[in-house]
Parts: structure tokens; C-alpha cells; sequence
């Protein structure tokens, strides 16, 4: 009983360190480079996203702008909905004519997705991308479409956009917990399971 009190009161007093690392973690480094197109994580459709996206494309970091939407019944044509829904914050952010890629919702998805947008980036012949996702899947992002379009030849570049939710805050609310620890859990099943097995 005494040991796990003085676990508790040590997790108490260094709450700050652990929660930012945690935080931390789950965090890719940015890497703002030209590239040959902006692509658009669009799994849980948030606008700060589209904002951040269409603020790079008007700097010049790149000029296409793909952003992913679910597939209809016929797999070569976009869900309407989502991509009416994309379109909306497109045009909320100024986004200037971007380019919908249909994908097949295939578990485990990011990694299937990935697999997708590098056949369709081989197709156009196009060597560089700069993935523009939410802050808290970044890091796991950045892992799958570095091992799956790397041996392609393609460069990837990662983007994390921040939100009210940072590494500092996320224990403020409850939303941020269950954001965050989704996130690591769903890091951790990629980094140790997903992964591995493609590798292995």
C-alpha cells in the first residue's frame, strides 16, 4: 500500500513532464519543403486543416492540393457527401481547385489508404509530398506514408496542424484525454503490429 502511494504521489508531482511527453510523442516534427503536391489528411474532416493546406499552397510549397474522400460503390468515384463536405471547407479556406482521391475504407485504413495514394502519386509520376494532418495522428501518419512511399522513391514531408488541443493542454478537458489516448494506443498498434507485420 505504501509503494503505491508513493507511485501515485511521484505521478502527481511529475504530471507536467509525463503529460507533455505523452503529448509529445504523438507529435511528428515539422518539415516545410517544396514539394510536388499537398496532401490533405481528410479521415476526420477538420478545417483547420484545410486552412493550414491552403496556406502552404498560396506560399509555394506546392501547387496540387489532393485531399482523400471516402469511395462511392464504384471505387474510382468519391462519396458525394464527403466529398460535398470537402468542398465546403475547401472553399472556406480558399482553397484553390483541389483534387479528390477516392479510397477504399480497408482496415487497417491509413495504412491501406497509404498503399492507395502511392499508387495514384506513381501514376502521376510525382516525387515529393507534404502530408498536412491533425497534431495528435501526426506522428503516426508520418511513420506509415514514410514506409510505404519511401521504397516508391516518393519524399515525404510532414506537416502536424495545431488545434485548441497542444501537448501542453490536452488533460483540460476530457475530450483531449480520450483524443490523446486513442491516438497513442492507435500509434502503438501501428508502430509494434501494422508495421512490423508489413515488414516482417
Amino acid at each position: 500500500m505504501a509503494l503505491l502511494l508513493l507511485l501515485l504521489l511521484l505521478g502527481s508531482v511529475t504530471r507536467e513532464f509525463w503529460t507533455l511527453r505523452i503529448g509529445q510523442s504523438l507529435v511528428c516534427p515539422e518539415e516545410i519543403a517544396p514539394s510536388d503536391v499537398i496532401l490533405l489528411e481528410n479521415f476526420d474532416p477538420d478545417y483547420l486543416v484545410f486552412k493550414r493546406a491552403a496556406a502552404l499552397q498560396r506560399a509555394g510549397v506546392a501547387s496540387r492540393v489532393f485531399v482523400p474522400v471516402p469511395a462511392s460503390r464504384d471505387p474510382a468515384r468519391p462519396d458525394l457527401v464527403s466529398q460535398g463536405i470537402a468542398e465546403v471547407m475547401a472553399r472556406a479556406a480558399r482553397m484553390p481547385e483541389p483534387e479528390f482521391i477516392p479510397f477504399r475504407g480497408i482496415e487497417p485504413i491509413s495504412l491501406n489508404v497509404a498503399y492507395q495514394i502511392r499508387d495514384f502519386l506513381t501514376t502521376q509520376h510525382l516525387k515529393s509530398v507534404i502530408v498536412v494532418t491533425p497534431i495528435f495522428r501526426s506522428q503516426r501518419s508520418s511513420l506509415v506514408y514514410h514506409a510505404v512511399l519511401g521504397p516508391a522513391g516518393i519524399t515525404v514531408s510532414c506537416v502536424p496542424v495545431f488545434g485548441e488541443k497542444t501537448p501542453k493542454n490536452w488533460t483540460q478537458t476530457w475530450h483531449g484525454i480520450q483524443d490523446v489516448t486513442e491516438q497513442w494506443l492507435k500509434l502503438q498498434y501501428y508502430r509494434f503490429y501494422v508495421l512490423w507485420n508489413r515488414s516482417a
